[in-house]
């Protein structure tokens, strides 16, 4: 076992990009490790260059194979990517599962790439816990693009759009009922849509539900800046790829202008209230231990109710 180098000591390395200072940081902030706080505040001031990409969407969808094929287009144009996946939490280890990495291999062994798999720890929005700290710490590092691929839980994975500046909802022909895939606010969230498959002669079916769904928000898209772009896909073909990149470089300028104020205003309070509620059920887990314990010996029996029991709880922590 090595000896255990201070969170502080690793960000001189994650300037120069070393992958193993990187990796080491990253894993600390998913463990919550109190010492690496520090360091992680010091990577969030300086972060802030890099273009963050939201991609989400329905199992199936294709989101993994169009993030390798969107990967290998940037690196080609010359950017540094770095890829975050999100992956269900294995049952046995509670550790991802690294679908993504296991199909990104040959992407992996790029120098201008790094991927990361993490699990889910049973946070649902389809976003980990630790996945915007990780983000700081591959723009640090000299990233220019940094695509979070989100868990691909079904229909409530709204959160990315709280933590990227750009968001990509991924549909793909054939999964049943089309429209089933967007609803919910997914649709909402889009900054721009992808068929993927289009490959496939019924993608044009998905593509047209697409375009005519979006043409009911109309008015609230005459008043952005923006025009959320339906784009079909086939990572088998590339075929649309260079449409959707010229896209995604659209969509940063306005990110990175006035007109995306609002967005970095959510981000930030996104993940302020993230990280005290996180800090709260540490403090509330210490403080309430022994109680906790008695108390649920207490309800077992039927001697109370669960709602008086936790206020009692709450209370004895915030009085």
């Amino acid at each position: 076992m090595g000896e255990y180098v201070p969170s502080q000591d690793l960000l001189p390395r994650i300037d120069r990009g070393e992958t193993v200072a990187i990796g080491r940081l990253i894993t600390r902030a998913e463990g919550d490790v109190p010492e690496a706080r520090d360091a992680l505040a010091n990577v969030y001031k300086r972060s802030g260059k890099a273009h963050v990409i939201g991609i989400t969407g329905v199992p199936g969808s294709g989101k993994s194979t169009l993030v390798a094929a969107m990967t290998a287009k940037l690196v080609a144009s010359g950017k540094r990517v770095g890829v975050i996946a999100v992956d269900p939490s294995s049952p046995y280890s509670g550790g991802s599962i690294l679908g993504d990495r296991i199909r990104m291999t040959e992407l992996a062994n790029n120098p201008n790439v790094y991927i990361r798999s993490m699990a889910t720890h049973g946070e649902m929005g389809g976003v980990a816990r630790s996945t915007l700290a990780t983000a700081d710490i591959l723009d640090v590092a000299g990233f220019d693009v940094i695509i979070i691929e989100t868990v691909g839980v079904g229909q409530d994975e709204v959160e990315i759009v709280k933590a990227s500046h750009t968001t990509v909802v991924v549909s793909a022909p054939g999964l049943g009922d089309d429209i089933q895939a967007i609803k919910a606010g997914v649709l909402e969230i889009a900054d721009m849509h992808l068929v993927s498959k289009c490959d496939r002669p019924d993608a044009n079916k998905t593509l047209t539900d697409l375009k005519q769904m979006l043409t009911l928000n109309a008015a609230k898209i005459a008043q952005s800046a923006w025009r959320t772009p339906v784009i079909g896909v086939s990572s088998l073909t590339g075929m649309g790829l260079d449409e959707f990149i010229a896209a995604l470089e659209g969509h940063r300028k306005i990110s990175v202008s006035s007109e995306g104020d609002k967005r970095r205003l959510e981000i930030a309070a996104f993940r302020l209230e993230k990280t005290a509620k996180r800090m709260l059920l540490e403090e509330f887990d210490k403080a309430t231990g022994s109680a906790r314990a008695e108390l649920a010996h207490r309800l077992s029996r039927k001697e109370g109710d669960p709602y008086s029991f936790a206020l009692d709880l709450v209370r004895s922590v915030t009085q």
